[in-house]
């Protein structure tokens, strides 16, 4: 069974975005061919969960995973940071094996 873990900084964010926009059950993601080495992280708004979903909850919070994902995903902690000027979900994924300068894109 694919494992996919929580902060509760990204609980706390994903709570606050869900309020924002006054609807949703939590975040989706997703991965997508694209950039430099390979893959990149999309995300968006679960607004009802897809029959092939795989749900993983944490802190009050729901993060959605697209079933063709889990591989690439297992393992991973999803995290909310703040660097300077710069807040964003940042995934600490132990299958990427190198990503791009930009941290744009992975490989596995």
């Amino acid at each position: 069974m694919a494992q996919l873990s929580i902060t509760p900084a990204a609980a706390e964010q994903i709570h606050r975005v869900l309020d924002e926009r006054g609807q949703g059950l939590g975040l989706r993601v997703s991965v997508k061919p694209s950039g430099c080495s390979g893959y990149s992280y999309v995300l968006d708004f679960a607004d009802e969960a897809e029959a092939d979903d795989v749900a993983f909850e944490a802190h009050g919070a729901t993060v959605y995973v697209a079933p063709e994902a889990l591989e690439m995903l297992d393992g991973s902690e999803v995290d909310y940071v703040n660097e300077g000027l710069n807040r964003f979900f940042r995934f600490n994924n132990p299958n990427v094996k190198d990503q791009c300068g930009c941290g744009e894109s992975f490989t596995v």
